[in-house]
């Protein structure tokens, strides 16, 4: 028979597996007798975990959720993921909090795992977070009224800075491209849009409780693919490509459509045309801006540069 202590952390790995267990099966697995599965529960419950028993045939033993927080079992690589996840950070509020959490993991960390957090701790470079960071209540308040069906009213400021009330019925949020975004059904527009979860303040009380729709195009994925860089980004650049359809999609993250089975439309957005220029340049073939007539412009622009540079003795203007 093993040792009460690491038996007990066995069965609650077990219960972990959030599936229910019988007495036997939990028995068998501890090589106990269904009697100490039950005195080992009663312990496990005195520590705090809400093992919730069912009687019958069909019953068994389920780990639940309970009032207050107790200590959590993790397997090396939910440690491991932990760790890293801790170090990347990334929601303003929460650095103190991370910090505190990983001091707790890292110092119960055997010797192993050690080992592993040390060796991608020294390949990996955490650069600084680019751009807004959106506080940690706004993503809370924001999840709580998704998960109760309440309306969130809010003020919101767009990218070229009009101000605006509104009403949506949240559905999802979204982590793009390090920022946060609220997908939901603006109840004063009827229709679905997007919003930047650092340019929304939000308004107290919610409102009324509402029926989750199916999501917009059948699926979240395919609405965000088609409709972000529109509603996100104020620059659109429309360029034909000299090379199949099937050859650009998939290589970029705009709206490819086949002109002729040798050339094809590119669409994209973005806030700077000097990173239109980087992703059309990244795919290598021959292009013409259909528009806008401002990145036609800046593309003379970095190409009397990028001439300059390959001349000899000559210093690139800016």
């Amino acid at each position: 028979m093993r040792e009460t202590p690491g038996r007990l952390l066995r069965l609650l790995s077990l219960l972990q597996m959030h599936r229910d267990w019988s007495g036997t099966e939990l028995a068998d697995r501890l090589g106990v007798t269904t009697r100490t599965v039950r005195r080992d529960v009663g312990r496990l419950r005195e520590l705090g975990y809400p093992v919730h028993a069912a009687m019958g045939p069909i019953g068994g033993y389920r780990l639940g959720a309970g009032a207050e927080l107790p200590p959590l079992l993790l397997d090396d690589d939910e440690a491991v993921a932990v760790v890293v996840g801790l170090h990347a950070g990334g929601v303003s509020g929460l650095a103190e909090a991370s910090l505190r959490a990983l001091t707790k993991v890292e110092q119960v960390l055997p010797s192993r795992l050690r080992h592993r957090v040390a060796a991608l701790e020294a390949s990996l470079l955490a650069l600084p977070v680019r751009g807004p960071v959106v506080a940690a209540e706004v993503l809370t308040a924001v999840s709580s009224a998704i998960r109760a069906s309440e309306t969130l009213r809010f003020d919101y400021v767009s990218h070229d800075g009009r101000e605006s009330r509104r009403a949506v019925e949240p559905h999802r949020l979204v982590s793009w491209g390090r920022r946060w975004y609220l997908v939901g059904w603006d109840t004063g527009r009827a229709d679905w849009r997007t919003f930047r979860a650092d340019r929304l303040t939000l308004r107290t009380p919610n409102g009324p409780r509402f029926t989750h729709r199916e999501p917009p195009d059948g699926d979240l994925t395919a609405y965000l693919k088609r409709t972000m860089g529109r509603e996100m980004w104020p620059l659109r650049a429309v360029l034909k490509l000299h090379a199949p359809a099937e050859e650009v999609a998939g290589r970029v993250d705009g709206e490819v459509t086949a002109l002729d089975s040798k050339t094809c439309r590119l669409e994209l957005a973005s806030d700077s045309w000097d990173i239109v220029a980087f992703v059309v340049g990244m795919l290598d073939v021959r292009f013409e801006v259909e528009s806008p007539p401002e990145l036609t412009e800046r593309l003379r622009v970095l190409s009397a540069r990028y001439d300059a540079a390959t001349q000899r003795g000559s210093i690139p203007g800016r």
